[in-house]
């Protein structure tokens, strides 16, 4: 099952033209945004086979390709997530019939066009109520609230048609399944400002299994839509729902600008496949990465070069069958950077920290801060992969290597771990400067690490780290590790479990 924020980043325009994510996390932002988060807890009749968000304060990111900026709230003005708007309408007024049956795109491309003439006199709120919503794709517009009652439930359309094929994303030059286009999401908007989608707990549910039994039989024309996917937008809230069966990734900001995701839950079947997640301060459960941090494919994303930087990930509990609790890559060939994630905690997981990359990406991935992390019933502690293959089309540059350089890791406890590490670089193109410190693994195999092709540093790493990494981190070294940049050191509250900024 999944929880996801799709990071994987508050509120106002700051940086119109860099398309930065900016994150900031927990009470310090709370309050700034008048934002009070319930805490929940999960209900038991849900564990037989979905997961419940167990204690939501804050949800960071998103799947995309857009940096992540963490920056001081006094550069600009805040937007809350229940901020109130001048003009009302709601979903019936337009014609929608909320029995689950009726298909009701009609009704919400209407009451969007409706309410678009309200876009400069304050914006506008389209209010859900109880009920049980049919809908294909709908396009949002700027200055606008979609509010869902408790008892709200937009349901996607189980017929391709509703979903119509737009362009692939230019930074993957075709579809991520198939060439060609993809599916447009069911909650869709490109090039808006000032958008909230929020609610007391109401639901988007994307009805998924159709499109993943297509995907499972490969009978897909086109590649999957997500749930939500906002492009070149600015100033977007997302909070205070829960999402379910995505039929492919779940909240996909892309190339946007300030958006915050809070309180929010996303649960898929723990076969689903490729419904990636990030949700800090959540239990995470999913088929595939919890966490996954990408940045464009190939040829395209050296081209496109938008790059993923400067996220703070906190706070993650979870757990993957297939997958890793964090990911970078394999579509990295914008660049990540400056990457710092603490207080991580995965279980009955494949692998616990992992960097997928390949001959082909080019880009970069550097100054990578992982601290603090629990791992238990864990068949690989830490994977990296250099030659994780898949291109988006035979145009691609196989001498356009990737850089990998200051990867740090440390305070790592482990239990019943199969494989302390498996680090594999490329021929020819070694990953530097890998630091592994105070980091303590209870492995089942005789042989704990295997590395090829990279190059490192280690102190107190039990058991003894791989020989490229036997180096230890003297002060004469200790420059070739990455250290927190001061942008993102904030001090922490472990009693409130926040970030102050």
């Amino acid at each position: 099952m999944l929880l996801l924020i799709s990071i994987k980043s508050t509120l106002k325009l700051c940086f119109p033209f860099d398309f930065r994510f900016w994150v900031q996390l927990g009470f310090c932002l709370r309050r700034q945004l008048g934002v009070i988060v319930p805490r929940r807890r999960a209900d038991p009749s849900h564990m037989r086979r979905f997961i419940t968000l167990v204690e939501v304060v804050l949800v960071l990111a998103s799947v995309g390709e857009a940096p992540w900026v963490v920056m001081g709230s006094s550069h600009c003005k805040q937007t809350s997530t229940r901020e109130v708007r001048p003009h009302s309408v709601t979903i019936t007024e337009f014609g929608a019939v909320g029995d689950g049956v009726t298909l009701n795109t009609k009704a919400f491309q209407n009451a969007l066009f409706y309410l678009n003439s309200f876009a400069d006199k304050g914006g506008a709120q389209l209010f859900v109520p109880a009920g049980r919503w049919l809908t294909g794709s709908f396009d949002l517009i700027s200055h606008l609230t979609l509010l869902l009652h408790n008892d709200a439930v937009i349901l996607g359309s189980m017929h391709s048609y509703d979903w119509p094929v737009v362009d692939p994303l230019p930074s993957y030059g075709r579809g991520r399944e198939l060439p060609g286009g993809r599916h447009r999401s069911l909650i869709y908007g490109r090039n808006l400002t000032d958008v909230v989608i929020t609610g007391d707990n109401g639901t988007i549910d994307g009805q998924g299994s159709v499109w993943w039994n297509w995907f499972n039989n490969g009978t897909l024309n086109y590649t999957r839509p997500h749930l939500v996917e906002l492009m070149n937008s600015t100033g977007v809230v997302i909070s205070n729902l829960t999402f379910l069966n995505s039929p492919f990734w779940t909240i996909h900001p892309i190339y946007c600008s300030q958006v915050l995701v809070q309180n929010v839950t996303i649960v898929a079947p723990l076969d689903s496949p490729n419904t990636d997640g990030v949700d800090p301060d959540c239990y995470i459960s999913t088929g595939d990465d919890l966490i996954s941090i990408k940045s464009g494919w190939d040829e395209y994303g050296i081209s496109f070069a938008r790059p993923s930087s400067n996220i703070i990930i906190r706070n993650i509990t979870g757990e993957t069958l297939s997958s890793s609790g964090v990911a970078i890559g394999s579509e990295m060939s914008g660049g990540v950077s400056e990457v710092y994630a603490v207080g991580l905690n995965f279980f009955n997981s494949n692998t616990g920290i992992r960097i997928k990359t390949s001959p082909g990406r080019g880009g970069y991935v550097r100054n990578i801060y992982f601290s603090d992390i629990t791992l238990t019933n864990v068949k690989t502690a830490i994977k990296f992969t250099g030659q994780y293959g898949e291109h988006p089309d035979e145009f691609y540059d196989p001498k356009a290597l990737p850089i990998i350089d200051k990867i740090t890791i440390k305070d790592i406890r482990g239990d019943n771990i199969r494989t302390a590490g498996l680090l594999e670089g490329i021929e020819g193109d070694n990953f530097f400067n890998i630091c592994l410190s105070n980091i303590t693994l209870n492995v089942t195999t005789a042989t704990p690490w295997n590395c090829s092709y990279v190059q490192g540093f280690s102190d107190l790493v039990s058991p003894e780290a791989c020989e490229p990494l036997r180096e230890k981190i003297s002060p004469q070294y200790s420059s070739a590790c990455y250290h927190l940049s001061n942008h993102l050191r904030c001090p922490i509250d472990r009693n409130k479990s926040t970030w102050l900024l």
